[in-house]
Parts: structure tokens; sequence; C-alpha cells
């Protein structure tokens, strides 16, 4: 699989990989602070191994990382990447109102209006210092009925007036994010954490709506929230302490990984692409976090792991 064209860079001479994307949560202090210098280190990082695609939203740090990842992409032409950014949010101060223009934010709250899409992307457009993105999503949006009445028409209306290239919906809930691949007009949907090796519910669920409708599909949380990277070290799953069996699956699948010399976290990052997705969006905080997210991909994982791996699943 790969980025489908509105989800490449409009340069086609810039050298970018089909399958990869920055994911930028961790720069806007997600779990611990990120300097700026940092933070243009990560991206400069990312830029150097070919990956191209960016993903941000005001809710990261409300309204951190997308500054920070401004600041890191001055100066690298606009057609030479791939902007994500996500509306649905408002960002608010320590007061609950709601921050003007381009400022950074206490808190965020739910606002799925046309006038609230609008208000959120003119924030984010000023936060990143650019006059357009190319991919939008509706971050999060549990309210179907709200959505589809006030948010989802506004973003297509922004498509069709050529101010996004794409429309999506992001969400780590299956049931909304079924309803939404099945009728919305979308051209890509993210799901995070559902096509993963400890969670393969997207796979039979969202893949064969998705395909069926055209649409393409981004995965997120590949790593369910780090249990997929160490289990033992950072025994987490969705941002809170695993349960005993999930941590007892996890070491399983990790010791059929060490059996064949290859890393849990090579065959997490690469198990989305086999199961249909286009692309892995993997978040990252420093150069070295690039670099094994991307080593990952490129990591020659043999077929007998993934029957082995493929066992333990049922």
């Amino acid at each position: 699989m790969a980025f489908r064209p509105e989800l490449r860079p409009l340069n086609t001479g810039v050298a970018a990989r089909d399958d990869a994307g920055l994911g930028c949560a961790p720069i806007g202090n997600l779990f611990s602070p990120v300097t700026d210098d940092d933070a243009v280190a990560t991206v400069h990082a990312a830029l150097a191994r070919e990956v191209r695609f960016f993903d941000t939203a005001p809710l990261y740090g409300s309204g951190e990382s997308e500054r920070k990842l401004g600041i890191a992409l001055q100066g690298v032409p606009r057609d030479d990447y791939v902007l994500a950014t996500k509306v649905g949010r408002i960002l608010v101060d320590a007061e609950g109102m709601p921050v003007r223009g381009g400022g950074r934010g206490h808190d965020s709250v739910a606002d799925l209006s046309r006038d609230g899409v609008l208000r959120s992307l003119e924030g984010s457009l000023s936060r990143l210092g650019v006059d357009r993105v190319d991919v939008l999503h509706l971050h999060d949006p549990l309210d179907v009925a709200g959505a589809f009445s006030g948010a989802l028409p506004a973003l297509v209306e922004l498509r069709a007036q050529g101010v996004v290239r794409a429309i999506s919906v992001g969400l780590g809930r299956l049931d909304p994010l079924e309803r939404y691949a099945a009728e919305a007009p979308l051209d890509v949907v993210m799901e995070a954490g559902r096509l993963t090796l400890l969670d393969r519910s997207a796979s039979d669920r969202l893949i064969p709506i998705a395909a069926a409708r055209g649409i393409g599909v981004l995965a997120a949380a590949v790593f369910n929230s780090g249990i997929l990277v160490d289990p033992i070290g950072s025994p987490f799953f969705e941002y809170k302490p695993a349960p005993d069996e999930l941590r007892e699956r996890a070491l399983r699948l990790q010791a059929a990984c060490g059996a064949h010399g290859v890393r849990l976290a090579d065959a997490a990052v690469q198990f989305p692409l086999r199961q249909g997705a286009d692309a892995v969006v993997v978040g990252a905080r420093t150069p070295a976090e690039v670099d094994a997210f991307v080593d990952g991909l490129d990591a020659a994982l043999p077929e007998a792991l993934w029957a082995t791996l493929d066992a333990q699943a049922d």
C-alpha cells in the first residue's frame, strides 16, 4: 500500500517515503516537555529520512505541536511536504474562553459546528505559519449526528474550494469510525490503535468498508501507547498500565520476534501495512526515535514470523 496522490507532496521530484508519516503529538510536550530546538531536530531527522507527511493537531499541547512544527518547517519549500492537522475542537484559555487567532490555549472543547471548523483551521494556519494544509482530519468526533450536520459539510466545502486537498476523520473507536467510512464523503480515515498486533479489530471491520468506498486508511498508535515497543519497560496500553493479560500477550509476541532475531517494535510498525493500511503514522520526540521508526519499516522480517504472530492472535 502507499499514500494516495492527495497525500503526497505536490513536488513530485522530491524524495518522499510512501508509507510513513511523522506524528507530532510528542513534540507538543506529550508526557514530557520538548524544547523548540529538540522539536526542530526531530522534524529535520524525519525529512532526512525522506518522511514528508506530518500530522499534528491543535489538541497536541494546546497549540504547541503546531507552533513547533511550523518553526521546524520554515525554509522547507511548501510543495515538498504534506501537512495534516485537525479540527473539531476549539482551544480555550484558563477561563474557558476561546483563544483568538493563532494563540496557544490552556485546554480545548469539542466544537463540531461549521464556524468552529473555520475558526480552528484559521488558528492552525497561523500557528503553523502556512497558508494551507493538505489534509484536514475531524478529530475524535464522537457526536456523529453533530459531525454530519455541521463539521463534515464544512470540510467538504473547504475541499471543494481547494483550501485543503483531502478530508478525513480520525478516531480510536471503531463503531463511529465505521459509520463515517461508510457514509461520509471522505478521502481517508485515520484509525488509532485498532490495527495492531494486540488489537486487530479494524482489519475485519474498517478495512473492508474503506476499500469498498475507495477511502485510504492511515494507521496510528501502532504501539498501543508503548507496550508493543517494550512490554517490560513501557507496559502501557491506551495510555494506562496494561492489564496482566495484555502484558502476557505482548511478552509472547516479543519472544516470538526474538526467536527470529527481530525487534517487536519493527513487527508492530509493519503490521498495519500487511493488513491494508496505506501508511503508518508514528509519533517521535527525538531523532533517534525517528530513525528507529524508519529502520523498523525497512527491516527484513521473515514470513515465518508473521505466521507465528498470526497464530498467536487466534
